[in-house]
């Protein structure tokens, strides 16, 4: 079976469940006929018997034909297709009276009970009999033998089985090609999906498969194949962009680094000039092991899911935290901080990532506001759930910006701002890690007026 083709596969499959309940039904069928045509003799025999005993006059311990001569001219003259036989005996078994057509007479079998079919053979030929005894008041004075013959009975079963054995094996092959036909078309969006997927490698993607005009289970295959094709040419594309940009992100520092230092060992220099170009390096190079930071923070990402370490996280110490850590930049730059905390907010979480996600959105707000500006900070229940706002007055994104902000290395008019520093893979981290902890996240901007970011978490039950 398993070398068979699909095709073939189903083909026999519904052939064998067929070939049972064809069986079933002829078994069925031939049962039925052979009770029937059986019934009827057995009737007929009972009829006959009961009529021939109502034409005989007992008298004396003796009995006759009432009308005998009538009765040698009706049916039991001739040998017909289904003959009757009717003979009379008396009670010492000697022949009385028989119909014409029984050339050898009837045999008494005394092992039989009286008023009992059963079957034996007369002649070479099979008939059915049956004794019925002859009374004259509570005396047997003789006995009735009624037999019918079986033979034309037994050719019409034979006939049945021979119709019935050659019936089968035709009905079976005639349904196997039937069933191979239409089994061929029903799956003939197999074939296609075979030929789509050997034309697609890891260059051609853009292939996918027609989809069968009935919405049946290939058709939910098809299109599962076609999405899950639309995924994968989404994840590579996305892969392809971003070692494209990684890839470039990380050749600008080294060469900046290499391009400095080649200048410097062309002549003799100044100490202060190779002080300030070496601490130029280290900056550099401090760039650089922080881009690769986040890389890597990128990568590990995607299969992170596997060590979620989820634990009750107070939203309200990692926020104060995050503040204290960057008090440097807050005093530097003057900002003033306003927070609303009126309660304690914890979520079943994971710490150290929920401390990321915070880290770099307070880091952006910072990053990108201006001098002596202002960040709002608000956590409030809102049903089962936690909305973490954090809202900044500074320099805002575009609309046409939006959509962006979470692709890496993306950075909103980074020309038109150089002294803001970044590489641009902070949001894309934020947003990976809001999906991977399943934590709602909604930017809202406007350019010179501010940026709103919000964060839901899923409060724990108090």
């Amino acid at each position: 079976m398993q070398k068979l083709s699909f095709k073939n596969r189903i083909a026999s499959l519904y052939i064998v469940t067929t070939a049972l309940l064809i069986a079933v039904v002829f078994v069925v069928i031939y049962i039925s006929v052979r009770y029937n045509v059986f019934s009827h003799i057995n009737d007929d025999i009972t009829s006959e018997s009961q009529k021939h005993l109502t034409e005989i006059a007992i008298s004396n311990n003796d009995f006759r034909l009432i009308h005998e001569e009538e009765w040698m001219e009706r049916e039991h003259n001739t040998v017909d297709v289904n003959p009757v036989f009717v003979q009379f005996i008396d009670e010492n078994k000697q022949i009385v009276e028989k119909s014409p057509n029984l050339k050898k007479n009837l045999q008494f079998n005394t092992e039989i009970p009286l008023n009992q079919l059963f079957d034996y053979y007369l002649e070479g030929k099979s008939v059915r009999q049956i004794q019925l005894p002859i009374y004259q008041e509570k005396t047997i004075v003789g006995y009735l033998l009624v037999a019918m013959s079986l033979e034309n009975s037994f050719m019409v079963l034979n006939d049945l089985v021979e119709v019935l054995l050659i019936a089968y094996p035709t009905i079976l092959l005639i349904l196997f090609l039937i069933a191979r036909l239409i089994a061929g078309r029903s799956i003939q969006p197999i074939s296609s999906i075979i030929t789509t997927s050997n034309a697609i490698t890891k260059d051609n993607l853009r292939s996918r498969i027609l989809l069968p005009k009935t919405k049946d289970e290939l058709y939910i295959l098809s299109k599962t194949i076609n999405n899950l094709l639309d995924r994968l040419e989404t994840a590579i594309e996305r892969e392809k962009q971003f070692t494209s940009d990684a890839s470039h992100e990380l050749r600008t520092p080294l060469t900046v680094i290499k391009g400095t230092l080649e200048v410097l060992i062309r002549k003799p220099r100044a100490t202060q000039e190779y002080e300030d170009k070496i601490n130029f390096c280290v900056s550099e190079v401090d760039r650089l092991n922080h881009l690769v930071d986040q890389l890597l923070l990128l990568a590990r990402f995607e299969n992170e899911k596997q060590t979620l370490k989820k634990e009750p996280v107070c939203l309200n110490s990692v926020l104060l935290d995050t503040l204290a850590r960057q008090s440097g930049i807050i005093e530097a730059k003057e900002i003033k901080i306003k927070t609303e905390l009126n309660d304690d907010f914890y979520c079943l979480s994971d710490h150290h990532f929920v401390t990321i996600i915070i880290t770099n959105l307070i880091s952006n707000a910072l990053k990108y506001s201006r001098q002596n500006g202002l960040i709002e900070i608000n956590l409030n229940h809102h049903h089962n759930q936690i909305v973490c706002t954090i809202l900044d007055n500074g320099i805002g994104i575009p609309q046409a910006d939006l959509e962006k902000v979470f692709q890496p290395f993306f950075r909103s008019k980074a020309l038109n701002h150089p002294e803001i520093k970044g590489i641009g893979v902070g949001l894309s981290i934020v947003q990976r890690l809001c999906s991977l902890l399943q934590v709602g996240i909604n930017i809202a901007s406007t350019e010179n007026s501010g940026t709103k970011v919000t964060l839901i978490f899923q409060s724990i039950p108090k």
